[in-house]
């Protein structure tokens, strides 16, 4: 892969788990050979992180009721 356009195309997906071994390895070739690229998955890789630990807060139950009431209200 010589593409960063390819790479950066499939980084979400690349952070996910979800390509091919394949694939995985020529993004991983590529993120290691190209230093933009990389930059752009490690803050990518980074966000992720920290919105995953910020969005583990559980909603009150105060809250929830209050939603529950006023959908019921609508319909």
């Amino acid at each position: 892969m010589d593409d960063c356009h390819d790479a950066l195309h499939e980084l979400y997906q690349y952070i996910d788990g979800e390509l091919t071994e394949g694939r995985r390895a020529d993004i991983t070739s590529h993120l290691n050979a190209c230093g933009e690229c990389f930059e752009a998955f490690d803050f990518q890789a980074e966000l992720r992180q920290v919105v995953a630990h910020k969005c583990r807060d559980e909603v009150p139950e105060a809250l929830k009721a209050r939603v529950a009431h006023l959908i019921e209200g609508e319909a």
